[in-house]
């Protein structure tokens, strides 16, 4: 529970990082996760214990462009000085983007409307080298048009149980699917997701499902019977946390927090 005392402040950052270091983001006993490493910079920079909130935990290997997290601190410090005063004690595949402060009503995962992911893959006859663990790999190739009458099928308010993994602690499998965009350029595509919130392997089980429509071991009405199914094993395997990445949330505009950085910029695959 947060502390709202009138001498405390909230603060929300925009935080990415390469998440191939790390195991996943929430906080483990190995202290190998980007909380626990994000805690130990801000915990040394105010030099009192921090504890933050996500707008949506990510698994081992999955990337971030835009984690927002909150926390309650007394310490006041002008926005960029906590940007590079952290940045300073953080590990090199780790940064604050940006800093601001919140109204103490602001919660980085309640007040969010919906969470984005893109993926990353790359079309390929040959295994990726130079942008290993940053893009997804298929040899297989691809056709759009498949690829995005399957996505329509799954737009809209559904039970999504069949792209559930076993793990998930969600109390409710009913998401809403607000929009899946697919696009390409050369080799590499581009797979964009906006839900208002996602069940634990969602995305990467969508993906299986859509690779194998793409490449035509599945026709694309499939991807309804899976969705029917209600059930995990009637979806194709689970896609690698390769070329995963976290846009991260949005939130209505009353807050004035920023709805990418320029690192959105660097992913490939848009047209």
């Amino acid at each position: 529970m947060f502390d709202e005392r009138p001498d405390r402040q909230r603060l929300a950052l925009g935080i990415s990082y390469n998440g191939a270091a790390y195991q996943g983001w929430q906080s483990q006993l190995s202290r190998q996760t980007v909380q626990d490493q994000l805690e130990s910079a801000l915990s040394r920079f105010t030099n009192q214990s921090v504890s933050t909130l996500c707008a949506g935990r990510t698994d081992a290997g999955v990337h971030a462009l835009m984690q927002v997290v909150h926390f309650d601190t007394p310490v006041c410090r002008p926005a960029n000085a906590w940007v590079r005063g952290t940045n300073a004690l953080l590990q090199h595949d780790i940064a604050v983007q940006w800093a601001q402060q919140m109204p103490a009503s602001f919660h980085c995962r309640a007040s969010a409307v919906s969470r984005r992911y893109a993926y990353i893959v790359l079309q390929s006859a040959v295994r990726p080298s130079v942008d290993l663990g940053r893009v997804g790999w298929v040899y297989r190739t691809l056709q759009r048009e498949p690829m995005q009458q399957a996505a329509r099928l799954l737009l809209g308010e559904h039970d999504f149980s069949s792209f559930r993994a076993s793990a998930c602690q969600a109390l409710s499998p009913i998401k809403t699917l607000l929009n899946i965009s697919i696009t390409q350029r050369g080799a590499y595509w581009r797979f964009e997701f906006e839900a208002n919130a996602f069940l634990h392997h969602m995305i990467r089980n969508i993906m299986g499902c859509l690779l194998m429509v793409g490449d035509g071991r599945k026709p694309v009405q499939w991807v309804s019977e899976v969705l029917a199914a209600r059930d995990r094993d009637a979806a194709a395997p689970t896609f690698s946390p390769n070329g995963l990445y976290f846009l991260g949330p949005r939130y209505d505009a009353q807050w004035g927090l920023p709805d990418q950085t320029p690192l959105f910029d660097g992913l490939p695959g848009a047209c």
